[in-house]
């Protein structure tokens, strides 16, 4: 076969993943008797669309899975997608409010209804972004959140762990998002430091004697104040403690108390106000000393009517303009402050989040963190990189119960009931008929839905039929990896290590790999508002390309005026492969996209070069491929006719396959994906492909055999090298592979062809020596002649290689046609150090024990080359008196930081070298006028 003169990697990528999902290769069968090895797919959400993101871990995951398959495992990958309660609802609610009316205008069952046929259009547009990507899911099991078989392991999750005693309803401080009207987890709500503004207050005392100050960062609050608090030791206020304040604005009187815990007398003034409705803290010092609850913002974040008369109804932010207007106007505003806070918003709408108290369900997590913090304390679970054990530890001896319930209609609604006769509480899988308490039929069901988080904590095992007892179960649970991201340690990982153990009494994962970060190229975090955000579909398909939706299109042109040619998938997956080291930010530049597609066109390149060779090339058994060495007659070539470069590609073949392999068991992706990287280009293309072509050109001299050895061994590499790379870059590695010649035994694609073993090919460690000597010796020459400008096409007339070394004699006899073909030399002679010629005007070279000497004589116009050399000297001088000034420079010396004035004094050193250097090449230049 051949492949196109020219790599178009969308056209390469275009028909190769319905030829592997045709033939099935991507589902797993659990009625294998192979190993298995499992990872499910962190879902990503419904209302999602590809992102930087979603394309490392697909970029990772598929790696591992490919990687797997190929050794010979049942891998399954399992995918699916996440209802995505909030996001899911508040895109319908938009979409609603556009045409006037909001879902309480539908009612809960029709707005269900708008919001399937709003999933069924949009829902797979993420899935197929994934597919694009070359994601090898089985998706012959995908899965949905809401599904009927994950809504039967909700609910089942739900009652046993009510029954277990771990899920109760309790009147507590939660977290409210005034826009997505719901509760949300202390998960769910982000707290970064902003710019803020502190207001100092006074409060008047009811019997006149004077007043305390107190300070606040929500001025709105004080309508709902019930207390002022200072500390008992805090002699400032030991006469105030049990009097009464009468609060402005409202006029109601409240209490001067002593607390311990809320307020800090080196803080502020050391007084504070009390808002047990408002503030988490509020709320527990109310506890403690039995204060009223007056919650004065409502839901919707206005003042409600326990506020007074003139604020009913305003904005929070209004009604604290008005608040501190007021205060001003009554000489009670003692003044104001700048002061950075960290105020809690919601991480799906971005607004400030309103402390409530309210009645909500929770699930009590302490029994369940045990667990979970056992498992990897024991080693059946292991967090890559180690760092985030600390992290995952310190969540979970402090964890907090889990609020659960959400004030929203999309989702898996809660299992619970309330009888209206005598209040009991209900629970059930199944739907009740009656109250088992008071008979009553009158019964209601909890409006709410769970978090969605907690669908997703039972991912491991509901994907695959928990809690009915299932063959897949039984297969593939535990799961032998879960890789994501860092960011969702608390919210996914940490859930399911708690609700699997607890579950199947088994950690949900053996291991777990947290990514980092995809940035921009200057480390900044990627955002729409910053304009830095690289798109993977930009990437893939190129600016101009007809593959893109046409608002996507416009989109594109307008970032990219100059143009941005498609890159494809296998290279932003090289990309994203070679930056993923374990613990460190991927700080992406579009420009390194780019030079790895470049790197497949080398690739290619080196691919078409070998098929031009291969012509009515009769390939051996496939078995010989990935058989043992042990006896000869099982390998793919013969080795009695293989040349020095043969073997020691075929070395570096064989122990880049070792490298490679213990990098993936160490999660070194970039590691594995630099090996790669480096063989290719520099080994394989850049010396190989040079070093064979002597031998594959029928008219230069070779025998039949010794050309039957180099195509061998050509194509035995290459064959080997595609698999390797296969993982990481699908696509091209299955178009070049299915052109190779292969025998009729060979597997019908890449992707189910053997993963490449380190055969340990140690007879061929002693030419692998002499090569990489003579490449050494072959690269210090072309130094010489970019360093004393031969022209590139002149031939020399004669080397020298001056050594006592028996072995680098050797090595330079071995390979003397390569060093006069690959150097352009004419002679070469090795001679030892006693017998050295003295060669006026020679550069020369020392590399591994061998004096490498040139003869410039005739090789470069002299006067021209003095002139060059004479601009260089005056630039070194020039550096080295600025340089020297500095350092005589007392004020900078004694001023400056000392690692600074060390690299003053570093260049300086340098600067010197590079001027004797100078000199002497003049020098023996001079020697040949």
């Amino acid at each position: 076969m051949k492949i196109d003169q020219s790599y178009d990697p969308v056209e390469v990528e275009s028909d190769w993943y319905d030829f592997w999902v045709d033939r099935g290769y991507f589902h797993a069968d659990e009625t294998s008797d192979k190993e298995p090895y499992t990872i499910v797919i962190p879902p990503p959400n419904v209302t999602g669309s590809l992102h930087m993101g979603h394309a490392l871990f697909v970029t990772l995951q598929d790696l591992l899975i490919r990687w797997k398959r190929m050794e010979g495992y049942e891998a399954l990958w399992l995918p699916g997608t996440d209802h995505a309660g909030i996001a899911t609802q508040v895109m319908v609610e938009r979409s609603l409010a556009k045409e006037g009316r909001t879902r309480h205008d539908l009612g809960r069952d029709k707005f269900l209804e708008r919001t399937w046929d709003w999933k069924e259009e949009h829902g797979g547009q993420i899935i197929n972004q994934l597919k694009r990507m070359g994601a090898s899911c089985d998706w012959d099991r995908e899965r949905f959140t809401l599904d009927e078989g994950l809504n039967k392991a909700v609910r089942e999750a739900f009652v046993k762990l009510y029954e277990d005693g771990l899920i109760y309803r309790d009147l507590r401080m939660v977290d409210w998002d005034p826009e997505g009207q719901t509760v949300l987890s202390d998960l769910e709500v982000n707290r970064e430091e902003e710019n803020g503004r502190f207001w100092y207050l006074k409060y008047p005392l009811a019997d006149g004697s004077g007043h305390i100050i107190v300070g606040t960062t929500r001025p709105e609050t004080m309508l709902g104040d019930t207390a002022v608090a200072v500390h008992p030791d805090d002699e400032r206020y030991q006469d105030l403690i049990g009097k009464k304040i009468k609060l402005p604005i409202v006029g109601r009187e409240i209490p001067i108390i002593a607390d311990k815990i809320l307020p800090d007398p080196e803080k502020g003034t050391g007084a504070v106000k009390v808002t047990p409705a408002h503030d988490p803290n509020d709320w527990e010092c109310g506890e403690r000393h039995d204060l009223e609850v007056i919650q004065v913002i409502d839901f919707d974040a206005t003042i409600n009517d326990n506020g007074p008369e003139e604020f009913v109804g305003l904005d929070r932010y209004d009604a604290r303009k008005l608040v501190v207007e007021k205060f001003d106007e009554a000489g009670l505003l003692e003044g104001t402050e700048e002061r950075p806070y960290s105020p809690g918003r919601s991480e799906r709408t971005g607004v400030v989040v309103e402390p409530l108290p309210m009645l909500q369900w929770f699930v009590n997590t302490e029994p369940m963190a045990k667990k979970a913090i056992d498992a990897v304390e024991s080693g059946d679970t292991e967090i890559i990189p180690a760092v985030w054990k600390k992290t995952y530890d310190h969540f979970m001896y402090n964890i907090r119960p889990w609020c659960i319930s959400r004030q929203l209609w999309w989702g898996h609604r809660i299992p619970a009931w309330y009888c209206q006769e005598c209040d009991e509480v209900i629970v059930r899988r199944e739907t009740p008929d009656s109250c088992p308490e008071c008979g009553s039929d009158d019964l209601e069901r909890d409006p709410d839905v769970l978090d969605t988080w907690f669908s997703s904590a039972l991912w491991p095992f509901s994907t695959m039929g928990w809690p009915d007892e299932t063959p897949t179960l039984e297969k593939f649970y535990p799961t032998q990896v879960m890789e994501t991201g860092f960011d969702i340690l608390f919210f996914w990982v940490a859930r399911m290590m708690m609700m699997g153990l607890w579950f199947m009494d088994d950690v949900p994962f053996e291991k777990v790999f947290l990514h980092a970060m995809v940035r921009d190229k200057e480390g900044n975090k990627m955002s729409k508002t910053k304009g830095n955000v690289i798109d993977p579909l930009h990437m893939i398909y190129g600016a101009e390309s007809d593959e893109l939706d046409p608002e996507l299109h416009k989109e594109l042109l307008n970032q990219y005026p100059e143009g941005l040619g498609a890159q494809g998938a296998d290279a932003l997956r090289f990309t994203l492969a070679i930056y993923a080291a374990q613990g460190r930010d991927i700080k992406l530049d579009i420009k390194r996209i780019e030079g790895y597609r470049a790197f497949l066109n080398k690739l290619w390149n080196a691919a078409r070069f070998a098929l031009m060779n291969l012509e009515d090339y009769e390939a051996p058994a496939y078995e010989t491929y990935t058989s043992s060495w042990e006896d000869s007659a099982q390998t793919p070539f013969d080795a009695e006719h293989l040349s020095v470069a043969d073997r020691w590609i075929l070395q570096r073949s064989d122990q880049v396959v070792g490298e490679v392999k213990q990098a993936l068991d160490e999660f070194r992706f970039n590691d594995a994906a630099q090996l790669i990287y480096k063989f290719v280009w520099h080994e394989l293309c850049d010396w190989y492909i040079e070093l064979s072509k002597e031998v594959l050109h029928e008219d230069r001299g070779a025998t039949p055999e010794e050309r039957k050895a180099a195509r061998d061994t050509l194509t035995y590499v290459l064959d080997a090298t595609l698999r390797l790379m296969h993982p990481i870059s699908p696509f091209i590695t299955e178009d070049i592979w299915q052109a190779l010649p292969h025998a009729g035994d060979a597997p019908e694609s890449i992707m189910v062809a053997p993963w490449p073993e380190s055969r340990g090919a140690e007879d061929f460690a002693e030419a692998a020596t002499q090569m990489d000597r003579v490449i050494e010796l072959i690269s210090a020459i072309r130094g010489i002649r970019g360093e004393t400008n031969v022209k590139p096409g002149q031939t020399i007339d004669e080397v020298f290689f001056v050594t006592d070394d028996a072995d680098a004699k050797a090595a330079i006899e071995a390979c003397e046609s390569y060093i006069q073909r690959l150097a352009k030399a004419d002679k070469i002679e090795v001679v030892s150090t006693d017998a050295a010629p003295e060669v006026e005007g020679a550069a020369t070279a020392v590399r591994d024990g061998v004096e490498i000497r040139i003869p410039l004589a005739g090789l470069i116009d002299l006067d021209e080359e003095l002139t060059r050399l004479q601009k260089e000297l005056e630039r070194v001088e020039d550096d080295i008196k600025y340089v020297e000034g500095k350092l005589a420079n007392d004020g900078f010396v004694n001023n400056a930081p000392e690692h600074i004035v060390q690299q003053e004094r570093d260049k300086r050193e340098q600067y010197l070298e590079e001027k004797a250097t100078l000199e002497a090449s003049m020098e023996e230049l001079r020697k040949l006028q």
